[in-house]
């Protein structure tokens, strides 16, 4: 077997140890039950991949109902849905992986069809340019922004409850996290608004009243990540400058930071002059001080590799852990050669891939899915933004 370095442990600053470095990118499985229930298709769905990564980050789940994105998304908005998060977080961690629960709140990202007739919400009554047909959402009053605060202070205590190791919170791909961050969706003029510095104030609270509940219901071993998407390419928009100020300023409030690429290779989308990496622009920030997670068409033990030597810390792997459940498995008995790269839309069962979930893999990712029917290459995220976060191809 070869000394490949995402096969080493990997140990938190609060302790808390990964037995490698592999970590299970959050996909959307669009499988949950009707009210945010965890079905029996996604525990399969996770019990079929959960003995590889050293941690395992869930699809992503809604704090409140208003937060609700799409249909098929699992929920942490009330007590009744910890019975079922709590067998997701021991299917998880049956094999020694770490079980991390994504949250957030969709924000502008909904529909008032989504929402059972309900109008989206955001920092401000701006739609998004994308989709075209994207509604106008209303602006957040003051007591509606305190709730949603709160609202992922108790999504964070359920997690505790049904014995996850951490949360995630969803600060990337558009979601209200980032909307208030941006300068496209953000046009307050209040404490939530205007100035870069107060574009940061929301995430910044969130973070304040999670790690208090943190603090009161789990001990130091909890983990408290962060997921950020590097740039937007609206005008106005985020940035690059913009993110790297954000990650320092959080940085010595959370446990890791979690990159959201469709590519660990892309270099900026707006500075055409700026060649460095994304990667290695933020691994210089974080600096090994917490763990920086590379994300981004990770396929084979060299793309691995490859993006540890770009400073990450740990590699997430998405839609090659679809195709190969059993990478890491195969990767450390030696056995690389059978790792597959490809996949055929007929093994998709056999792979525990839940049905709603593999429509979703046709429609909307058959470009880089490596389906064998595809007779095309692959699209390469390298030099655009991928669908899942959120914005306009970028041709």
């Amino acid at each position: 077997m070869k000394n490949y370095q995402f096969l080493a442990p990997l140990k938190f600053p609060n302790g808390v140890t990964l037995k490698n470095r592999i970590v299970m990118s959050p996909m959307t499985t669009m499988s949950s039950f009707y009210n945010g229930m965890i079905s029996n298709d996604e525990l399969a769905y996770y019990q079929a991949r959960a003995g590889g990564p050293g941690m395992i980050i869930t699809a992503v789940a809604n704090v409140s109902a208003g937060g609700k994105g799409f249909e098929g998304e699992l929920s942490v908005a009330s007590d009744e849905m910890i019975p079922g998060l709590t067998k997701l977080a021991a299917t998880i961690k049956q094999d020694g992986a770490k079980a991390i629960l994504q949250i957030f709140h969709a924000g502008r990202k909904s529909t008032s069809k989504v929402l059972r007739g309900q109008q989206p919400v955001s920092a401000s009554a701006i739609a998004a340019a994308y989709p075209l047909d994207s509604e106008t959402p209303r602006a957040l009053t003051e007591d509606e922004i305190q709730q949603i605060i709160k609202d992922f202070a108790a999504a964070t205590k359920r997690a505790i409850i049904a014995g996850f190791d951490g949360v995630e919170l969803h600060g990337a791909n558009t979601y209200l996290l980032q909307q208030f961050f941006s300068e496209n969706s953000n046009q307050r003029t209040d404490h939530w608004g205007g100035s870069l510095e107060k574009r940061m104030n929301f995430a910044l609270a969130v973070i304040d009243a999670v790690k208090e509940v943190i603090k009161e219901n789990a001990d130091e071993r909890f983990i408290l990540g962060y997921r950020i998407s590097p740039e937007e390419i609206e005008t106005p928009g985020i940035r690059l400058a913009d993110s790297l100020t954000f990650a320092k300023k959080i940085k010595p409030l959370i446990s890791y930071l979690h990159l959201s690429m469709g590519s660990y290779q892309r270099t900026s989308l707006n500075d055409e002059t700026d060649q460095t990496p994304l990667l290695n622009q933020f691994a210089e920030v974080t600096n090994h001080e917490i763990p920086l997670i590379g994300i981004g068409s990770v396929e084979t033990p060299a793309d691995a590799e490859n993006a540890l030597r770009g400073g990450a810390d740990l590699v997430a792997i998405g839609r090659e852990l679809l195709r190969e459940p059993q990478w890491v498995q195969k990767v450390a008995g030696d056995d690389e050669a059978s790792i597959r790269l490809q996949m055929s839309p007929n093994e998709m069962d056999e792979l525990a891939i839940p049905r709603v979930m593999q429509v979703y893999l046709r429609e909307s990712f058959a470009k880089v899915m490596h389906f064998t029917t595809d007779k095309n290459a692959a699209e390469n995220y390298q030099n655009q933004v991928a669908p899942m976060e959120g914005f306009e191809k970028k041709l």
